[in-house]
């Protein structure tokens, strides 16, 4: 067993990411943009399934609206005995 403390860090993350960020540029800058694109990338992810998200609970709001517009089976037999009767 090793004597030496094993230090959690909280940035692990960022230790899988710095190589590539590093190797396409110099330095913090690059690095920074680098992430900036990571971000962008997750965040126009987040919004297409944010929008079928929100297109599937308009398609459920409209069904749930409108549904007592689709004539029943009862008020289609009404009108054929109507016709019936004159």
């Amino acid at each position: 067993m090793s004597n030496h403390p094993h230090s959690v860090s909280r940035f692990s993350g960022l230790r899988k990411f710095w190589k590539p960020a590093v190797a396409t540029g110099a330095g913090g800058t690059s690095l920074v943009i680098w992430f900036e694109e990571v971000i962008a990338f997750a965040t126009d992810f987040i919004g297409v399934i944010l929008l079928t998200v929100l297109g599937g609970l308009i398609c459920l709001f409209d069904n749930f609206i409108f549904k007592s517009r689709i004539p029943r089976r009862e008020d289609l037999q009404d009108i054929k005995n109507k016709k019936v009767k004159k």
